[in-house]
């Protein structure tokens, strides 16, 4: 095999601006698009929630939808059908500091409407595990869902969201390099048009993939740091979580 360390090493090592561009595109598409999909997720989870079959039945259909479809269809319906006929068509938006195209825009709504139908069961697991004696304590005390919600279920639940969320944002980085296909220049992308001028094929994919392995064992780090932070109320002795409605609950009660 004819391999070339020297355009290896340069493009791992060096890499030019096409290739930090690109970095930064994958790593800002994974945020935004990430972001989105956290908050359908939470609306969708406390639709399901509510009990009202018209709020319930439409979640219902969009997880099913979202999640029995191929993400790569979902993108290219998107951006290229929805277009093709004549219903919208995505418009680059020139902010005056920065021009956001068209393109961009779709791959993140995208993203974040498949993103959203899996947090949506994620953060509903997330509340269900919360004891119902929690919810009770709030509404004796008068509080409103939407303070209950804030106040007391969601900061418990978040232990329990936090390791399945942190694994769904570890999908969402490798899931940029789908976004190629409408002509989004992330990652994969810069690299097929750079082997396309140089030739060097397997030197220059087994950088892309350094280089999202080393994107996602930060993350992972990020992440086991993340657990930890809000794992440390699990670790306090059973008999304090026990008093009352719960040493975390009692707290929260008490900055009311």
């Amino acid at each position: 095999m004819n391999f070339n360390w020297d355009i290896f090493w340069q493009y791992l090592l060096q890499p030019s601006d096409v290739y930090l561009n690109a970095l930064w595109l994958t790593c800002v598409i994974a945020v935004l698009s990430m972001t989105l999909g956290c908050v359908l997720g939470l609306i969708a989870a406390l639709m399901r929630l509510s009990g009202n079959p018209l709020l319930q039945y439409p979640v219902r259909f969009y997880v099913w939808l979202m999640r029995g479809t191929p993400l790569l269809v979902q993108i290219v319906f998107l951006y290229t059908a929805l277009a093709a006929g004549g219903i919208f068509r995505f418009e680059d938006i020139d902010l005056g500091w920065v021009v956001i195209p068209g393109n961009i825009q779709a791959a993140i709504i995208a993203l974040g409407l498949n993103e959203g139908a899996y947090m949506a069961e994620i953060i509903r697991a997330g509340i269900a595990a919360v004891d119902k004696g929690q919810y009770e304590a709030g509404r004796s005390l008068g509080m409103t869902f939407a303070k209950l919600m804030r106040r007391i279920v969601l900061p418990q639940a978040f232990r329990v969201i936090v390791p399945p969320l942190g694994n769904e944002f570890n999908v969402m980085l490798k899931n940029t390099t789908l976004v190629s296909v409408i002509g989004v220049q992330e990652l994969l992308l810069s690299t097929q048009m750079i082997t396309s001028a140089t030739f060097r094929v397997f030197e220059l994919y087994l950088v892309v993939a350094i280089y999202f392995l080393l994107l996602t064992t930060l993350w992972g780090f990020f992440q086991s740091w993340l657990e930890r932070r809000f794992g440390q109320s699990d670790r306090r002795p059973a008999t304090a979580s026990k008093r009352l409605f719960g040493s975390y609950t009692a707290k929260l009660l008490r900055g009311r």
